[in-house]
């Protein structure tokens, strides 16, 4: 933080603590108790990863060697490590720099109605997805999180939602080999 020079009459005026304009960070020496949550979710997760790779059955044949087990432990040992070393972080007076490169209005309201669009568009996946199968469920994930989100555009973003959908269900089936569920479409497809 940068202090003004003194004035005619030699004394330094105070300064207000608030942003630093090297750092972007505040110079309270509060820290952020939401980056604690941050922190706890990460640790959550990454114990919950360990305990559930380590109930993985053993699977180790010829062409896998090490079996399904390591990848998911480093991983949760990597989430472990992250969230302790970003709890020592937030412990120091670490905090992120404002967002600064989007054009957005922070003060402006949440837009409830878009929100509650899209998880209606996700929840409406969630549930059609084995009865009607991929293909018409991702359509209409597709399509309803475009008019959520001010498309009114409607048969052409219908069109675009079929094209991703069917995209997407012959990349998996062919490209990973993962076969998405085809619903009333199954002789179809």
């Amino acid at each position: 933080m940068t202090t003004t020079p003194p004035d005619d009459s030699g004394a330094t005026p105070p300064v207000a603590a608030g942003p630093d304009p090297v750092e972007g960070t505040a110079t309270t020496g509060q820290s952020d108790r939401a980056q604690y949550g941050v922190c706890a979710f990460l640790a959550l997760v990454g114990g919950l990863v360990i305990v559930d790779a380590a109930r993985t059955g053993h699977a180790i044949s010829a062409a896998d060697p090490i079996g399904p087990k390591p990848v998911p432990i480093l991983l949760g040992v990597l989430l472990l490590v992250v969230a302790a070393i970003y709890a020592v972080d937030v412990a120091r007076g670490g905090a992120g720099e404002p967002e600064a490169g989007e054009d957005v209005d922070l003060s402006s309201p949440i837009d409830w109605r878009t929100v509650l669009l899209l998880i209606g568009a996700f929840l409406v996946n969630a549930v059609l997805i084995d009865r009607l199968g991929w293909v018409i469920s991702g359509t209409l994930l597709f399509w309803g999180s475009a008019f959520a989100l001010g498309n009114r555009h409607h048969v052409r973003n219908l069109l675009i939602a079929v094209a991703l959908s069917l995209i997407t269900f012959y990349t998996f089936a062919i490209g990973l080999g993962v076969n998405l569920p085809a619903g009333v479409l199954q002789g179809i497809l």
